[in-house]
């Protein structure tokens, strides 16, 4: 499937149906669409439509820009007291013999690994384990930074810091400022799965709720950090229901601007209690990421993470208004190999990365976790890259 990237302009005035035509126009004159337009999009817009749409956002925002870093993961365990529906990864703590429990010694041999290497980022997310702690993960955060200061740690889900801020008894506030000063530098976007409380009961009911997840990246930013969103699309819900889970996150944003990038997750069906749910389709795939770009107008990023999707949808993503495909990884995340990605061993060195973005003709840039450039690969001699 390859996308023909049309003149909005012209797609938008001579679409037949006056509902759908209004909210493209509302779109080209660059005016916030409504709730009810948003749901609007995903019933009656066509792929090609929405396409060509989210893509002119996208250029309007970036040019061509796309944007990768250079970053490894670090999974504590896959030890959990939590038991989503949807997880492949985790294993209950009542069973943990069939999981991994990394030490603090263990997670410093793997950031010693990358000494000297050019990377710029350790993103830090697991299970949560009843004995790894804010006082365990503090350390761990400390003993990074002694070690190697520059290096951005993104790191624990909403999910891992409710569960570490009710045990040692802090508030949200005082629990995100201990974690930022022991050094912690953003967070990322998980955790957020849909955040009505009809789906969130079916799917990952015991753990933090949709308040709870904003607060807490409320408090990150009223710190003034940065952190990042996602929506885990493809299962139960209905369109709406990942509208609401939009609105949320964009009024959010309006009061804090806190939030750099939005990222949609696809549901992976492989070795969870949701097997029996189809995954959605490559045509439904590039329809959220289009509506998510049309909608999502002050998140400045969107992502598409290439192991969850693969290299070629990834690359296809890129005319549906994704503008960043996330970073090397270096095969160093098991959450979406276990459910069933379409890439089982996720690694890609920054030759493979730049020239992925290349061959579907867009402009490669490194950039730092809060998108400031390292270096513009546009013209860049793949020889040379190191």
């Amino acid at each position: 499937m390859m996308q023909t990237v049309s003149d909005p302009f012209t797609l938008v005035a001579n679409t037949t149906d006056p509902s759908l035509k209004a909210v493209g126009e509302k779109i080209l004159n660059k005016e916030r669409i409504s709730f009810d337009d948003g749901i609007l999009l995903f019933e009656k817009g066509s792929l090609s439509w929405l396409g060509a749409l989210a893509n002119w956002v996208r250029e309007q925002k970036h040019g061509n820009k796309t944007y990768f870093n250079r970053n490894f993961h670090i999974e504590p365990t896959n030890v959990c007291v939590f038991s989503c529906k949807f997880c492949s990864y985790s294993r209950l703590y009542a069973h943990r013999e069939e999981g991994w429990e990394l030490s603090i010694e263990q997670m410093m041999h793997i950031v010693k690994s990358y000494d000297g290497k050019p990377v710029t980022e350790v993103h830090i997310v697991g299970g949560v384990h009843p004995k790894m702690d804010l006082a365990f993960f503090t350390e761990l955060l400390r003993t990074i930074k002694a070690h190697r200061h520059g290096l951005h740690i993104k790191a624990f889900t909403p999910v891992e810091l409710d569960y570490m801020f009710r045990k040692a008894k802090v508030s949200v506030e005082q629990g995100m400022r201990i974690a930022h000063e022991a050094g912690l530098d953003s967070l990322p976007g998980g955790g957020a799965e849909i955040f009505h409380p009809e789906i969130r009961k079916q799917i990952c009911e015991d753990k933090v709720d949709a308040d709870g997840w904003l607060a807490i990246h409320k408090a990150a930013h009223q710190l003034g950090m940065h952190s990042n969103a996602t929506l885990l699309y493809g299962h139960i819900e209905k369109f709406w229901h990942r509208i609401d889970h939009m609105e949320r996150l964009r009024s959010l944003q309006d009061e804090t601007g806190g939030f750099n990038t939005f990222i949609p997750l696809k549901f992976r069906n492989k070795d969870n209690d949701m097997s029996h749910v189809p995954e959605s389709s490559v045509i439904e795939d590039m329809r959220m990421y289009a509506v998510s770009r049309l909608y999502m107008d002050n998140f400045p990023h969107l992502k598409a993470y290439w192991p969850m999707l693969g290299r070629k949808n990834a690359q296809l993503s890129l005319s549906f208004g994704v503008n960043d495909i996330d970073g090397t990884i270096d095969d160093s995340t098991k959450i979406y190999s276990m459910a069933g990605s379409e890439e089982q061993s996720p690694s890609m060195n920054t030759e493979e990365l730049v020239t992925l973005i290349k061959q579907v003709k867009r402009q490669p840039v490194e950039r730092g976790t809060l998108y400031n450039v390292i270096r513009d690969y546009s013209d860049a001699v793949m020889q040379e890259i190191g």
